[in-house]
């Protein structure tokens, strides 16, 4: 933040074309707690145009530069950098009224997802700037035709519009797929917690660590932003239903054919199942569970669950354990001891939440709210934009209307009382699509029968029992590693879910040609292109050394009698197929056959150079498949090609830098069969220059 002589508060700056723009303070930003001022939106307005240049131009040409390996390798610096001044950004949350553990969630977890998209990067993405979205499939009878999908940067910016709730976890957990996948990202906040998000984006843009015009920043409303799209660009949004339905329908959006991805607000639920009792773990656990989401960041969270549909013979349990665990939650300045759960993040947000609760009591009784003793703790609180929990009981859980489609976003959930199973799904149901839902059971079936049904309405369900709920990260919890998103009101998008978060950024397109030219576009070996032999094994070559196509013939091997004995000795397996002649005889493959993994360890012995070399371990096989047998007196070969390249940027423990070369093997019979097919993947050490 950048101070103004004329002002007592800050004036936010926006970020853009590699500058801090904003001197002039517009729109007051109050803090939750007591209502303070503590900082302004700026009043000049964004080139909009500049922005869009800069991200194509310098933002594309800079993260082009760099390949997926060292885009992984710049976000952990990045998450190592922010968390070591995580404090700072700890200092000012407590404005946006949140706990300490509300801004752990935000602060760390956003911090989380760039590390676990930096480790997914250098596990699984290649050292240049083409995913091969393999196989390659043949396409013609001699296979001299084939085709492939590749995917490649789309040479466009990311526009990223987001939700007040997370005001860094939410630019983040966005960022880092698009940065990785070689996409500048232009973020837009929601101007209540911006300071938050300027605060982080300015120790990002302090580290040295992002490539000129990769991450820029609007402080303030988009203007003309969307107008100005194009085809390769890219636009996700996080918030209301409402706007992601007003956005997705911009005119030069459709037209352009622009991606719009909404992750909207929904009205998830959890269902209490009827086999669960009061008296067992999991109906506690339903009320844990229900409490948590209600008070976490004040029930401030795109994922809370809004209705809890539980068995009309257990409602009142439920209402009265809910009841009693809500009178003990302790609500006021998160800076005062023994307070758990702090202020809506605005008093505009304090003044919808009033009035979709009124609309809720159209439908609902309230159970618990303001009236049952709700006063805030600390000074100047009645200042605050403070909101009691509240616990509604719908009347009649299927009329139209109602917690079914109002939701206030805050601290307030209904209860709804149902029969059976079959009345819990169709009322799940009734929320027209949502984030998540959680199913509490302790029955296997229940769980195998519902779950599939209400997957249709839900991006991601959680079943709770008392054996996962130790480790559970729990209903409202996103991780980076699955999904995040849903159907219908949920905006019917997808975010996060590993790297098919990068690849919503990416460009997908098929490509036909020759082997020998699928390989040269993937950089990847592709069987039946040409291949590179040399006197030299390809074991004997470092890591910089090797070619992609690099490749060895072995010598051949006949299988005999006694090799299927001593196998069977060495590892225990005596299958009747390698042992009893008569049986085999009467098998489908009419004799005796060799175990696949001998063939699997004759091919290694066929293939390995023994002596000391830059190859230090073998962690791994993919796709291995078994495709024809091989009996006694059959002959097998092997050809190991060098497939594919990553260069992680990883030393061994000694300190040894070295890569991963995954290899292709095709073991071949005396007829010129395929026999065995996989992928063995090796540490490779790197020649010292």
């Amino acid at each position: 933040m950048s101070s103004s002589p004329a002002l007592h508060a800050p004036t936010l700056q926006s970020f853009i074309a590699g500058r801090w723009i904003g001197q002039h303070g517009a729109q007051v930003l109050r803090s939750a707690i007591d209502g303070h001022e503590i900082a302004r939106t700026h009043e000049e307005r964004p080139d909009f145009a500049e922005a869009i240049e800069h991200g194509r131009r310098q933002g594309v040409s800079a993260l082009m530069a760099l390949d997926f390996q060292q885009r992984a390798q710049r976000l952990k610096a990045l998450a190592l950098y922010l968390a070591e001044r995580k404090e700072q950004l700890y200092a000012i949350s407590h404005h946006s009224g949140a706990t300490r553990a509300d801004s752990w969630i935000d602060i760390e977890g956003g911090n989380s997802t760039l590390f676990t998209y930096a480790g997914l990067g250098s596990r699984e993405l290649p050292s240049g700037n083409v995913v091969h979205e393999g196989p390659a499939l043949q396409l013609s009878k001699m296979g001299t035709f084939a085709g492939t999908h590749i995917l490649v940067p789309r040479g466009g910016v990311a526009v990223h519009i987001n939700a007040f709730n997370f005001p860094i976890w939410g630019m983040l957990e966005k960022f880092a797929p698009s940065f990785l996948a070689g996409m500048p990202c232009i973020v837009k906040p929601a101007s209540a917690t911006s300071y938050l998000t300027e605060a982080v984006v300015r120790l990002m843009d302090e580290s040295g660590l992002l490539p000129a015009g990769s991450l820029q920043l609007i402080i303030g409303g988009t203007g003309d932003l969307l107008d100005r799209l194009q085809g390769q660009d890219v636009v996700t949004f996080t918030g209301s239903a409402d706007t992601a339905a007003k956005l997705r329908v911009n005119p030069n959006l459709i037209r352009n054919s622009v991606p719009f991805t909404a992750e909207a607000d929904s009205l998830n639920c959890a269902i209490l199942a009827p086999d669960v009792t009061p008296d067992d773990e999991e109906f506690e656990l339903f009320i844990k569970e229900v409490a948590r989401e209600m008070t976490t960041k004040a029930g401030q969270k795109c994922t809370a669950i809004r209705r809890a549909i539980v068995p009309a013979k257990h409602i009142d349990a439920v209402a009265t354990r809910l009841r009693d665990r809500l009178a003990k939650v302790v609500v006021g300045d998160p800076s005062v001891e023994g307070v758990r759960m702090g202020a809506l993040a605005s008093h505009d947000q304090q003044k919808d939440v009033t009035e979709r609760l009124e609309a809720l009591l159209q439908s609902s009784d309230m159970l618990f709210g303001a009236r049952d003793g709700f006063e805030p703790r600390g000074e100047n609180v009645s200042q605050g934009a403070f909101f009691a929990p509240t616990l509604l009981q719908a009347r009649d859980p299927h009329a139209e209307g109602g917690a079914h489609d109002i939701e206030a976003f805050g601290p307030v959930s209904t209860l709804m009382a149902y029969d059976d199973l079959d009345e819990a799904l169709a009322l799940a149901a009734r929320g027209k699509g949502s984030l998540v839902a959680s199913l509490v059971t302790k029955d296997p079936q229940i769980a195998a029968k519902a779950i599939p049904v209400a997957a249709a309405l839900h991006g991601r369900l959680l079943v709770l029992d008392r054996h996962c709920a130790g480790e559970s990260t729990g209903h409202g919890s996103p991780l980076p590693q699955l999904k995040h998103g849903g159907p219908g009101r949920a905006g019917g998008g997808e975010e996060l879910g590993g790297l098919r978060a990068v690849k919503h950024y990416l460009q997908r397109a098929a490509v036909q040609g020759s082997p020998t030219m699928l390989a040269a576009v993937t950089g990847e070996y592709v069987r039946g292109a040409n291949v590179i032999e040399t006197d030299v094994h390809p074991f004997r070559r470092y890591f910089q050394d090797l070619q992609i196509g690099e490749s060895l013939l072995t010598h051949r091997r006949t299988v005999t009698e006694a090799d299927l004995v001593n196998f069977g000795c060495l590892s225990g397996d005596h299958f009747y197929m390698h042992f009893d002649d008569i049986a085999a005889k009467e098998s489908q493959f009419g004799k005796r056959i060799a175990h696949g993994y001998f063939v699997l360890s004759a091919a290694a012995g066929l293939f390995v150079s023994p002596g000391v070399g830059p190859v230090l371990a073998n962690y791994g096989l993919d796709t291995l498949r078994f495709i024809n047998p091989v009996g006694i007196g059959d002959t097998i070969q092997a050809r190991l090609t060098c497939k594919r390249k990553i260069d992680q940027g990883k030393m061994s423990p000694q300190g040894v830098p070295q890569g991963v070369v995954a290899w292709d093997v095709e073991v071949t019979n005396q007829l010129g069969e395929l026999v065995a097919s996989y992928d063995i993947l090796t540490l490779v050490v790197k020649r010292e220059d």
